[in-house]
């Protein structure tokens, strides 16, 4: 099943597999995509989606160092590159886009921009920067209504540019404790106004996005991702997430999204999403339903046939396997990842881990 041909929405894919969205820090010129990011994607258009590495609507979400963007014409052409190498290969492919609000330090941001977030509390822990190594996370500005209907717009125009750029659709990052995480995280939304101080209130803004969002590209172009349960950037479980989390779906199946896309990261330590809450998720939303966290072959395809999701994502297994899908299929031995490499500029550890021998 899992290497079954299927349908999201009108988005049709060649299998099961989705490969998750994975910071590679390698948009070294500007926050530009380049050719060396179109190989990498290239490689790996087997995959039955590809979603990008987090991409930032905005210079205020370019929280990490040499993270994409997609906010102007050189991006668009940088993205060109990497859709048109995926395509040709017969892949389908979104961008994750992701503002990175309070996770940031001002040394990765470009000239004019400013760390945003929900409230001026700052996000505890320490950001890489190439000019002054790890820094604590920089001190945010709380945004005003005027900041988040600008920042509700730059998703607009990024949604739009992503056509543009030959994207298949987009995917909202509300997880991982992100901009829109932090809105909807009651450890990190203290806000006492619309967007924050009841649940309602908190899964505000990230409805706004996603509204915005499908007005301007269309509902079958717009998918999400969430962490609920996550640990991230100082988020965490709180009183009634489960229920909060499920409102929030509910209102996002409305508006007929291409997916949802729900991650648990207990294979990485964090707690784990309880499987009631999985399953309560995927009855709120009528559309396809992907499931990220932790799969080999075997629990995805125990997972499909038990219908529990329509899709499943691998995130390290894409990264250090460009024809996943053939090992996968064949039984064969994965490539083991370097994570030395992960973050770093250059091929090393990005380009040129070994496909099985044809």
């Amino acid at each position: 099943m899992l290497f079954d041909p299927v349908a999201l929405r009108t988005l049709q894919l060649s299998n099961h597999t989705v490969m998750s969205p994975m910071t590679r820090s390698r948009a070294v010129d500007a926050n530009t995509p380049n050719a060396l990011m179109a190989e990498y994607y290239g490689q790996r258009a087997t995959a039955g989606l590809i979603v990008t590495e987090g991409t930032s609507p905005s210079p205020n979400g370019l929280g990490y160092a040499r993270i994409p963007g997609l906010f102007n014409a050189a991006h668009v052409a940088g993205w060109k590159l990497v859709t048109d190498a995926v395509h040709a290969k017969g892949g389908k492919i979104v961008v994750q886009l992701m503002h990175t609000g309070r996770v940031t330090h001002v040394a990765n941001l470009p000239a004019g921009a400013e760390v945003v977030a929900p409230t001026a509390a700052i996000c505890p822990g320490e950001m890489y920067t190439d000019g002054q190594g790890m820094q604590p996370n920089s001190q945010p500005r709380a945004m005003t209504q005027a900041d988040i209907t600008y920042a509700i717009g730059e998703y607009v125009n990024a949604a739009r540019l992503a056509i543009e750029a030959g994207f298949d659709g987009i995917e909202l990052h509300a997880a991982n404790g992100y901009l829109i995480e932090q809105f909807l995280n009651a450890n990190v939304n203290t806000r006492t106004d619309g967007y924050g101080g009841s649940s309602d209130a908190r899964n505000k803004f990230a409805l706004e996005v996603a509204r915005a969002t499908v007005a301007a590209i269309g509902a079958d172009k717009v998918g999400i991702r969430l962490s609920p349960h996550g640990v991230f950037n100082g988020t965490g479980a709180f009183v009634d997430v489960d229920t909060q989390y499920l409102a929030l779906v509910s209102e996002l199946s409305k508006l007929g999204l291409l997916y949802v896309h729900v991650l648990d990261h207990s294979a990485m330590g964090a707690p784990p999403v309880p499987a009631e809450l999985k399953a309560k998720l995927r009855e709120a939303f009528n559309g396809p339903y992907i499931l990220a966290g932790g799969f080999d072959r075997d629990s995805a395809e125990k997972t499909l046939s038990e219908k529990h999701a329509d899709a499943i994502a691998f995130g390290r297994p894409f990264l250090s396997n460009p024809d996943l899908v053939a090992r996968m299929r064949a039984g064969a031995e994965l490539n083991a990842p370097d994570m030395a490499t992960f973050y770093t500029p250059g091929a090393k550890g990005y380009t040129d881990y070994p496909a099985l021998a044809s």
